[in-house]
């Protein structure tokens, strides 16, 4: 099971994602965060393979919850989700390490897609850390 907290000042945006990822039998939602600060929190609390991360937000953007995550759940795969989809915002999730940048406008298919290729990057990390 792929475990996901999910990360946005928009409630009406998460209830969206959270019903649309409920459909998928190998995805389940295990937290939700209105901010970096929380998001921060719960990540390192719950461990989720994923977090599915909007940029603009109040307190603390996602960028720099991104690369919060980075030292505080390192095993944790961040996705950046945003309705800005530009060359630079894309370079900007890329330096803070987000393993995937998916316009919110996008098909479903891509987040899902880009969901699990997280998690399986995830999986692999837990498999070297083993040896």
């Amino acid at each position: 099971m792929i475990t996901i907290v999910l990360v946005d000042d928009q409630i009406t945006a998460r209830a969206g994602l959270r019903m649309r990822l409920s459909l998928e039998p190998d995805i389940t939602v295990v937290g939700e965060a209105s901010d970096g600060y929380e998001a921060i929190t719960l990540a390192k609390r719950l461990q989720p393979q994923v977090v599915v991360m909007d940029v603009r937000m109040p307190s603390m953007d996602g960028l720099e919850a991104t690369e919060a995550l980075r030292t505080s759940a390192p095993k944790t795969a961040v996705i950046i989700t945003t309705m800005y989809d530009t060359v630079a915002a894309r370079a900007q999730a890329e330096a803070v390490g987000a393993v995937a940048f998916i316009p919110k406008q996008s098909n479903p298919k891509e987040l899902l897609a880009a969901i699990r290729r997280a998690a399986a990057s995830t999986e692999n990390i837990d498999d070297q850390s083993k040896k």
